[in-house]
């Protein structure tokens, strides 16, 4: 997982790159390697800094991150947002992704101003993974531990930063036990012990820097 600063190629199986800042030519070469490429973009906010930023209705928009400058929280009930999502999704397929990382997908639980209620959450989720779907692109559910009874059969893998800080990874038993891959993300120092019990889940546990410069430390 890399999504800021000059991208970094070490031999790994799976990459998960930013779908917008990643050349088209960069996935192709990494797919001609062997890899499979997973498009990251975030599907439940809004960000000032992305081409199609202009294409979002104001009245679309919530409440500010606080923690990250230029972004929104997105009201997609309106068929308008989810129209512009799925040219994310077309973006994806034509670039070559094998499958979507879409972050910010639980919106409903954070002060987003929008009265974005869990029923909508799982509605949209699900959403989210059909139109994937529809497009062979495989689909990561991103966070969200308590919606896996109602997603966790409709996403094909997982992507968690910092379950075990918040004592949250074993929420992911059920996929796991259907084979699902489990990408884990703890912002950290390198932990043996953490490798242990992730190993003993069958979970893929990397150690990142915050930022998400440069590449993660895996433990094997």
């Amino acid at each position: 997982m890399q999504l800021d600063g000059k991208l970094q190629m070490p031999n790994r199986l799976v990459y998960d790159i930013d779908l917008y800042d990643t050349p088209k030519q960069t996935i192709t070469n990494l797919k001609a390697g062997g890899r499979i490429v997973i498009c990251y973009f975030s599907a439940g906010t809004w960000e000032d800094w992305r081409e199609d930023a202009q294409a979002y209705p104001k009245e679309a928009l919530g409440k500010a991150l606080p923690d990250w400058a230029g972004e929104r929280w997105l009201d997609y009930r309106r068929d308008d947002v989810r129209q512009l999502l799925t040219k994310r999704l077309d973006l994806a397929v034509d670039k070559g992704c094998d499958g979507v990382d879409p972050d910010n997908v639980d919106g409903y639980s954070n002060d987003n101003g929008l009265g974005l209620t869990q029923a909508q959450q799982i509605d949209f989720n699900r959403w989210l993974a059909s139109e994937a779907h529809k497009r062979d692109l495989s689909i990561g559910l991103k966070n969200a531990v308590e919606l896996l009874p109602e997603l966790g059969d409709h996403f094909d893998f997982a992507i968690n930063e910092s379950c075990y800080r918040y004592n949250e990874c074993a929420g992911y038993s059920h996929m796991r036990s259907q084979g699902k891959p489990i990408f884990i993300a703890e912002y950290r120092s390198f932990n043996k012990d953490l490798c242990k019990r992730a190993a003993n889940s069958g979970f893929r546990l990397q150690f990142f820097k915050l930022s998400l410069k440069g590449v993660g430390e895996p433990c094997d």
